[in-house]
């Protein structure tokens, strides 16, 4: 018998690759603009790049930064097997960029008046991962 077999038929959590060479030029960078350009397909790149522009009150610049980041997560949250919904957790650190990412375009959204899709990614990052609404809204 399987003890951590799933019973209630719920989808697995879902665990981006890591992709240590992007992580470690992002947290060496003060400018994560440098660090998008040479790894796009980094999430966590382009969340920093929301999270400074929604800092410096340009919302409309967080929200494509932020959709950007947004996309590129769920590419890579599919390639790894997720289908569109099911649990990816915000202790695992390669997810967070993306996490980061949906959170930032709910910020944004919220900020340019497009209050159905600050609703839509905010659901979306509880029902992901509590720990990441948590976190984030603190």
């Amino acid at each position: 018998m399987n003890l951590h077999q799933n019973l209630l038929n719920e989808p697995p959590e879902t665990r981006l690759p890591d992709n240590a060479e992007a992580r470690e030029a992002l947290e060496a960078a003060d400018d994560p603009t440098p660090v998008a350009g040479r790894f796009p397909s980094y999430s966590a790149a382009w969340a920093r790049l929301a999270e400074l522009a929604l800092a410096d009150n340009q919302p409309v610049t967080a929200y494509a930064y932020a959709r950007t980041g947004y996309h590129r997560g769920l590419d890579q949250l599919r390639g790894s097997g997720w289908k569109g919904h099911g649990p990816i957790p915000w202790d695992h650190e390669p997810n967070r960029g993306f996490l980061r990412a949906l959170h930032a375009l709910a910020q944004a959204s919220e900020r340019i008046g497009d209050t159905a899709e600050a609703e839509r990614c905010s659901t979306f990052l509880r029902e992901s991962s509590a720990e990441a609404d948590k976190a984030l809204n603190a």
